[in-house]
């Protein structure tokens, strides 16, 4: 017989394992933000890529306003096989242009439409409306996005995305 003491120090106990509170939030997180962005006919990773196009577009000038699909791979890490089909996606619904790179022929670039930015606008309401359903308090959820951050850091500098 194994005693309580053992069962709740046991190193390979399910509810002890980082990874599965990470992918359970990770499925319940995304289910929340599912019904707040089926309206603007965004899914969760298409959501992140307009969001870095966003970002970018607030600092971009007008000689470089297009971000290169290696970019936003970077700034989302993901790879450009993964990130591709989502771009044609959002060319698809009048969100984003892409074209070739007029420095580097190889290079694609991602430019806004009007209308992607526009959606800018709805999207604002995206984050409140999270932080209502997820019912956490707002410096809760910063310290939460802190943490993970670091984690990712750490995570990529002992090269859990290397090839």
């Amino acid at each position: 017989m194994t005693s309580s003491a053992a069962v709740d120090t046991d190193p390979l106990a399910l509810e002890r394992q980082v990874c599965f509170a990470l992918a359970v939030t990770n499925r319940a997180v995304l289910a929340v933000y599912r019904p707040l962005l089926e309206p603007l006919g965004l899914t969760h990773p298409q959501y992140l890529v307009m969001l870095a196009l966003w970002d970018y577009q607030k600092s971009a000038s007008e000689d470089a306003p297009a971000l290169s699909v290696k970019r936003i791979a970077t700034a989302l890490q993901l790879d450009s096989a993964t990130l591709s089909p989502m771009l044609k996606r959002l060319e698809a619904l009048g969100l984003v242009t892409r074209k070739r790179s007029a420095v580097d022929e190889r290079a694609t670039d991602v430019e806004l439409t009007p209308a992607g930015t526009a959606l800018r606008a709805r999207a604002l309401d995206i984050p409140p409306a999270v932080v209502a359903r997820l019912g956490v308090d707002l410096p809760e959820l910063e310290e939460l996005h802190r943490v993970l951050s670091r984690i990712n850091v750490a995570a990529l500098a002992a090269g859990a995305l290397d090839a």
